[in-house]
C-alpha cells in the first residue's frame, strides 16, 4: 500500500503497475482510500456487476416474509 504522497511522487510507476495487472492501493492518513486499476479491468468489473444485478422489485419479492416470527402481544389496560 502506498501513501498518497508516495503515489503522487511515483504516479507513472503506479499507473504502469496497474496496467500490468497489479492494482495499487493508495492510503490517506494511514487508511486505504483508493485502488488504482487498469481501465480494462474497471470496465470488466462494471459489466460483471450489471449482469449479476437484480431489480429492486426482485429484491423485495425475494424477502423471506414467513421466516421471521411475529411477536404475539396483548394490549394492556390504559387505566384512565
Amino acid at each position: 500500500m502506498l501513501s498518497q504522497q508516495d503515489a503522487e511522487d511515483q504516479f507513472g510507476a503506479v499507473v504502469d503497475a496497474a496496467l500490468a495487472g497489479h492494482p495499487q492501493t493508495v492510503s490517506r492518513k494511514g487508511k486505504p482510500a483508493v485502488v488504482v486499476v487498469a481501465a480494462v479491468e474497471y470496465y470488466r468489473l462494471l459489466r460483471a456487476a450489471k449482469v449479476n444485478r437484480r431489480s429492486f422489485v426482485d429484491h423485495l419479492l425475494a424477502f423471506p416474509a414467513n421466516a421471521i416470527p411475529r411477536a404475539v402481544a396483548s394490549p394492556r389496560d390504559a387505566g384512565f
